[in-house]
């Protein structure tokens, strides 16, 4: 990988690194005491509709991880470090989630939580970082159920990137019926309201 970067640097290439952090099936095998669990059977791990596993937000050893694989990342080249799936998880049988972890904190500040300590950890070491958040954080003043507010991401990233795939929304955003076929309305209206949004928290 540290030669494929070099070579990408020579073609003044700018590598971004993408890490998928809480969705992890592969960590939820190896630490299954990290794992979203069942309610129903808190030894078993809970998984959304597409079969996949969540590491808890809460689970605080996980963190750890996150931050030597962001620092080794960057060790190697690349240019930025993009967080994904920095979430609690969705689409799947919810009422099942059991986040033990977690237990005593709302999900929005759990989340911030973190990303304040990636902040502090990723920061002194000059990486520029980057944060993908549901595209309605930015016309939601919710958490969507799975702990991202766009104020409460906004201080900790360089750069935020909103998932505004006009597929994604809601029939009745903007009373459009169906949103996919309004490209050019849901994504101007959705990422007007996250520039006004940004401003207001940092004037």
């Amino acid at each position: 990988m540290e030669e494929f970067i070099r070579t990408l640097h020579q073609k003044n290439i700018y590598v971004v690194g993408r890490i998928t952090v809480f969705q992890s099936p592969l960590h939820t095998t190896l630490h299954p005491e990290w794992a979203i669990k069942k309610k129903s059977n808190p030894e078993e791990v809970w998984k959304d509709y597409k079969g996949l596993s969540f590491i808890d937000v809460g689970a605080r050893p996980y963190w750890d991880y996150v931050v030597e694989l962001s620092k080794a990342s960057y060790e190697i080249g690349f240019d930025e470090l993009n967080y994904d799936y920095i979430r609690y998880p969705s689409d799947g049988p919810m009422s099942e989630v059991n986040a033990t972890w977690s237990e005593g904190h709302n999900r929005q500040e759990m989340l911030e939580s973190f990303f304040i300590y990636l902040k502090e950890q990723i920061k002194p070491i000059g990486a520029i970082t980057s944060a993908d958040l549901f595209g309605m954080t930015t016309t939601n003043t919710d958490d969507l159920n799975i702990g991202q507010v766009l104020e409460r991401a906004l201080p900790y990233f360089d750069y935020i990137s909103p998932m505004v795939y006009p597929s994604h929304y809601p029939k009745s955003f903007l009373n459009l019926g169906n949103p996919n076929k309004y490209p050019y309305q849901v994504i101007k209206h959705s990422m007007g309201e996250a520039v006004r949004r940004a401003q207001a928290t940092s004037s």
